[in-house]
């Protein structure tokens, strides 16, 4: 079956094919390095995670070059710094190796490349003097800035015109900009803050330049695919596009978007007191299998919302898969269910659907290369599964048994009184043909099971 995606730039679904075939190439933008990342950043990473899982699965590990890059130039870092008093290089050093283990104790695999962007300053400088020369960019008072309607097509990946931007944006009026959307592509520096020479006087690169640059050097003029947040559409990969595409490069065939996360049913926000880093949850116990199970359950394209009961959900159903699969060799395949609709615009709510399926049925070896292929269950069961373990295998073999018998004498009323029992203790049941599951709820009880022995 083919890999589909939905591309932003055409409002529809894709058939990926490759550039070069067999061989696929992505990019990613990744993160602003001046603290924790939060779990909406952990979103993203996650979303583009299962995406390079599911390339390397189709093409192979080798077929598949993923760049997701660090901005170590920033405002934000240079205001850190001076709130702190430390060295700015000490600052990203120190929060891209935190972003580094918070990502890795979600499951998410390295990309090919990381970047860094200040390790592309010279291509950067290169790329807007190619933009003056051909009059897509100009100087002024040391800084360059692109001209935005100098590019016709400028707004078409975000669906608006130029003229409703400045209408519904605040853009920054400066004197020295030919017009309100013109964004900058260099900045001048003063003696505090990071700079390198330049042919408009020492500086340092605009925010988008910088993946431009980035993924030209390490992808090439055109690269199958580019993602990100979908806060990320305006202005950043619209800016991108118009920067790139006037230098020439074709740039990224398909574009893709992840939503937002919300807490709670609410937008995350330090003013809500709902705002937390990943590093929080983790510290609080949670454990990064657990976020990751939470945050594969919802379709990327769909907002997705971290509620407590999902937590607590995604831990007992972890905590009875790896009982179920303890000590069991991994099938040799992936379920083809799975596959499928991860094909399908990479719909990892599908994937955990069919791995519940697969644990309905007892077919717990596909289950566990199933769950393994999406980053979980990889590793003997953790401390965290084996606390407050609640073992219904016996409630299990009760239920099955009686609903042989039942299917013989056509009498379920001693089916119907454990499935009510149990269903008042708070296990959610589930039966077929080919057995019993039983998953305990955040609600459980381990008290009202006593009444049915």
């Amino acid at each position: 079956m083919t890999i589909k995606l939905y591309n932003t730039a055409t409002r529809q679904k894709e058939v990926l094919t490759p550039i070069k075939p067999g061989e696929v190439s992505m990019y990613v933008c990744g993160p602003t390095v001046y603290d924790r990342a939060h779990i909406g950043n952990a979103r993203a990473v996650l979303v583009f995670d299962m995406l390079f899982r599911l390339l390397r699965q189709e093409y192979g590990a080798e077929s598949v070059r993923y760049v997701r890059n660090f901005t170590d130039v920033d405002d934000k870092i240079n205001a850190r710094a001076a709130e702190t008093g430390r060295e700015i290089s000490d600052i990203t050093a120190e929060t891209t190796q935190w972003f580094l283990d918070d990502m890795a104790a979600i499951g998410a695999l390295e990309p090919t490349d990381m970047p860094r962007a200040t390790a592309y300053i010279p291509q950067m400088i290169a790329m807007i003097e190619e933009l003056i020369e051909k009059g897509h960019a100009y100087a002024a008072e040391g800084h360059a800035l692109f001209r935005v309607r100098s590019y016709e097509e400028y707004g078409k990946l975000s669906g608006r015109s130029v003229d409703d931007m400045i209408a519904g944006a605040r853009v920054e009026v400066a004197p020295f900009k030919e017009d309100p959307m013109d964004f900058v592509l260099w900045k001048p520096s003063d003696e505090n803050t990071p700079g390198w020479d330049s042919p408009w006087g020492r500086g340092r690169p605009g925010w988008h330049i910088e993946c431009s640059a980035m993924a030209n050097d390490l992808l090439g003029s055109e690269f199958d695919i580019h993602g990100g947040g979908n806060d990320l559409t305006f202005p950043h990969h619209e800016n991108e596009i118009a920067q790139s595409k006037c230098c020439g490069h074709s740039f990224a065939r398909i574009w893709m978007h992840n939503e937002m996360l919300q807490v709670e049913g609410k937008k995350m926000s330090k003013s809500l007191g709902n705002f937390f880093t990943v590093r929080d949850l983790l510290d609080q116990g949670v454990s990064g299998e657990v976020i990751r199970f939470v945050m594969l359950s919802t379709h990327y394209r769909k907002p997705m919302d971290w509620t407590e009961k999902k937590r607590q959900e995604a831990e007992n159903t972890l905590r009875k898969w790896y009982r179920v699969t303890e000590g069991l060799d991994a099938g040799e395949d992936v379920s083809a269910d799975a596959l499928d609709v991860m094909k399908d615009d990479l719909n990892t709510a599908g994937a955990i659907a069919a791995c519940h399926k697969l644990a309905t049925e007892q077919n717990f070896r596909k289950l566990k290369k199933t769950m393994q292929f999406l980053g979980l269950l990889i590793e003997h069961t953790p401390s965290w599964a084996l606390q407050n373990e609640v073992d219904l295998s016996s409630f299990e073999t009760l239920l099955f048994e009686a609903r042989q018998a039942a299917m013989q004498n056509k009498d379920f009323s001693e089916v119907d009184r454990l499935k009510a029992g149990l269903l008042d203790a708070g296990v959610s049941v589930m039966m077929s043909k080919d057995g019993v599951s039983l998953e305990p709820k955040p609600e459980f009880d381990a008290a009202k099971l006593e009444a049915l022995k």
